[in-house]
């Protein structure tokens, strides 16, 4: 989840639409629309490639006799490969633009997530995941860029354009929970029935990719008339640099909130497995746990907005130890369903937390490498959870205590963040 593509946001942030390229209706209409076909960019990048893993692993893993500590590589690799992308992205933006790489970035996804249905073996299978993760960051990064073109439509409603574009990422959860299930249920007699779930998923992938075409045609004419704003934005940038060590406290609580979110995100599933949750149950909870990711850029946004040091990441990263932790001390079914709500309330906002740090304490100037700073600790963070969960998952006490070691980095992440002050302060 996700920062690089706010820092891309910001060096981009004189690239704004005009109402003239709106001409048959209101601009803010279209910006609404806009912004929702956009959101398909986000489902794509992180409901689809990253998170529908969760959903996979456990048949997987029994057709192929795999260890915890091998399942939880796969979505290591793919946070690699997402880091790779990220590094990448704001060159391959300069050479071809946001709009194609959006397109190819979606279609690169869709291909590397069909592929991995393919393979059986471990080796292609991380290949795959490290590729998909590459070519998700394109999207989500040139999507969210993107995304602020449009919300400079509507300055007064900004923050709900962006935030109908993080939305996406809950209905990519919300369509994974749905088709997967079903898909597993049909091809339960199937030697690695598992690996029509990539197709299917690889196939929904593809039609999203038609919902960015018409957007991105649109944006695309605007997008042709900055190059020259960014080289002389790029000048005036020169001189100034970022500190680390002024915001040590919160980038440790971020990096921290990556170790510990993408640990829940990979093995709950897996644990709802061991516990006995029927199909139908697993459909709902992580369903549930989708459309409250597409809810919560609403819930947050005061917060967000008079938090001028690390409380709000600081609060968000407790509130997501709790949910973490509550599945791996019972199977009662209404607190597991509570833990999925929380956590996909929550887990969003914390990304959006440190943009606002970051806008509240930096000059503009100063944003694209304050933001980048957090996406290098974060991307640390998310590296190393899943393998260190499934190391832990391996040995006694199984996956719940692996989401208690994840419950605790979280925890210890909000300790840190609540000693970050206002830099004015």
């Amino acid at each position: 989840m996700e920062t690089t593509h706010l820092a891309a946001i910001a060096q981009n942030a004189s690239d704004m639409p005009r109402p003239d390229l709106y001409p048959d209706t209101d601009s803010g209409a279209h910006a609404l629309r806009l912004a929702l076909a956009l959101s398909l960019g986000a489902a794509i990048s992180l409901g689809v490639t990253r998170f529908a893993y969760g959903l996979l692993l456990p048949p997987m893993r029994a057709d192929l006799n795999w260890s915890y500590t091998l399942a939880g590589a796969m979505n290591t690799v793919n946070a690699l490969g997402y880091l790779l992308g990220a590094l990448i992205t704001p060159r391959l933006m300069q050479r071809w633009g946001a709009t194609t790489l959006l397109l190819w970035g979606a279609v690169l996804a869709s291909v590397f997530m069909g592929l991995s249905g393919f393979f059986t073996e471990a080796a292609p299978l991380l290949v795959q995941r490290l590729l998909a993760g590459v070519a998700s960051a394109f999207v989500f990064i040139t999507g969210g860029v993107l995304a602020a073109r449009v919300g400079a439509l509507q300055p007064a409603r900004g923050g709900l354009l962006i935030g109908l574009y993080y939305s996406g990422t809950g209905l990519g959860i919300v369509a994974s929970a749905l088709m997967v299930p079903w898909v597993l249920e049909l091809a339960r007699a199937v030697p690695h029935g598992w690996a029509w779930a990539w197709w299917a998923l690889a196939l929904l992938c593809a039609l999203a990719v038609l919902g960015l075409i018409r957007p991105a045609e649109i944006l695309r004419k605007e997008e042709q008339k900055g190059t020259n704003r960014r080289w002389d934005d790029a000048k005036k940038t020169e001189k100034m640099t970022f500190q680390w060590l002024p915001l040590r406290h919160a980038l440790a609580g971020y990096a921290l909130f990556g170790v510990g979110y993408i640990g829940y995100m990979t093995f709950v599933i897996a644990l709802l497995r061991e516990q006995g949750a029927s199909g139908g149950a697993v459909t709902f909870f992580y369903a549930a746990l989708g459309l409250a990711v597409m809810a919560s850029s609403r819930i947050w946004a005061r917060l967000l907005d008079g938090s001028q040091g690390g409380g709000a990441l600081a609060l968000l990263n407790a509130l997501l130890g709790l949910a973490t932790l509550l599945p791996a001390l019972t199977d009662w079914w209404p607190v597991v369903l509570a833990s999925g709500l929380l956590f996909g309330g929550v887990f969003l906002s914390v990304v959006a937390s440190t943009t606002a740090l970051v806008r509240h304490n930096l000059p503009p100037a100063l944003w694209p490498a304050g933001i980048s700073a957090f996406t290098i600790v974060f991307a640390a963070g998310q590296i190393v959870g899943p393998t260190v969960v499934g190391w832990i998952a391996d040995g006694p006490g199984g996956l719940a205590r692996g989401l208690i070691y994840s419950a605790a980095a979280l925890w210890l992440g909000a300790l840190l963040a609540l000693r970050q002050k206002p830099l004015s302060g």
